[in-house]
């Protein structure tokens, strides 16, 4: 062998050292990260809310409670009247403010919803905001302020109430799961997502918790069974207008409950027409209501 040949082969064998000693010190792929994250105890949730042909249709409360006289919405006093009257489960909205305090707004500046504020709540500390009373979806000035987060989600775990979280746009997933893996309010919480991306990204942050994924129609169902979210994980938003009896039995065949969004139109359709409707709506497949009548819908739906 001459010394052209022993140096190639020394190099070729210093190289393959190297590249051993990398794999063996680099870090774990993304998959074994998100298999260790699924070592954390799943939310009672996911069994509780699988769907089965006897299950009886669930009032989702929008915005916490709208249009409910000397009762804001997104106020944790509303969500105790309300709960108090019927038995459901609650849409809230979490906003967060200059200094990183998660609370409960659903637009993002003040003026609607309170007296005497202005301006975006991202823009503003929690101290600046904290002594504004809430108005009602009538004007009417209340003595209620904006609740924390934190609190609203320790009245739900010592009251057994189930939220659904709507996350608004200037608030971090990974802020809202802490909070709630803090207060142990895993058992408490649904994550609302709105696409693919944010469904995958509350999946792989957050394995343990249910999820409202959007599935408005047969494509979006179809991006959904083929991303590794476990259909366990998934409660289907359909959209505010009816599908196809053939759809809701699609999903319904993979354990998935169905949402409506009556909000708007379909509410306004029952008001006018009779209550009767939210009754026929939950016989063609509807598994959950979200509304802005709960108690017209608690009427209609639930026996006593």
């Amino acid at each position: 062998m001459n010394r052209r040949h022993f140096n190639t082969i020394a190099i070729i064998g210093f190289l393959l050292l190297c590249f051993s000693f990398s794999c063996k010190n680099e870090t774990k792929p993304e998959k074994e990260v998100i298999a260790t994250k699924e070592a954390k105890t799943k939310s009672a949730l996911i069994d509780a809310f699988q769907y089965t042909s006897k299950s009886q249709p669930i009032i989702s409360v929008h915005r916490g409670g709208k249009d409910i006289k000397n009762y804001p919405e997104n106020c944790l006093e509303t969500l105790v009247y309300v709960n108090d009257s019927i038995k459901a489960i609650y849409e809230i909205d979490i906003a967060r403010t200059k200094d990183n305090v998660l609370v409960l707004m659903h637009d993002n500046t003040l003026n609607r919803t309170t007296v005497g504020g202005e301006g975006r709540i991202e823009n503003l500390s929690y101290d600046e905001i904290k002594s504004l009373h809430l108005l009602d979806d009538f004007g009417n000035e209340t003595d209620y302020t904006i609740p924390l987060f934190k609190d609203v989600l320790t009245w739900a775990k010592t009251n057994d109430v189930v939220l659904t979280i709507d996350i608004k746009r200037s608030v971090a997933y990974k802020d809202v799961i802490n909070l709630i893996r803090e207060v142990k309010a895993e058992d408490h919480a649904i994550l609302i997502t709105y696409n693919l991306q944010q469904a995958e990204l509350a999946y792989s942050l957050a394995p343990e918790l249910l999820l409202s994924v959007s599935a408005r129609n047969e494509k979006e169902l179809d991006w959904l069974l083929h991303s590794g979210i476990p259909t366990q994980n998934m409660l289907a938003f359909t959209g505010t207008k009816f599908s196809s009896n053939s759809f809701y039995e699609k999903i319904h065949s993979y354990g998935i409950k169905t949402i409506l969004g009556t909000l708007g139109n379909l509410d306004k359709q029952a008001e006018a027409r009779g209550d009767g409707l939210y009754k026929r709506w939950a016989d063609k497949g509807i598994d959950i209501i979200a509304t802005d009548r709960p108690f017209a819908v608690a009427k209609a739906t639930q026996t006593k």
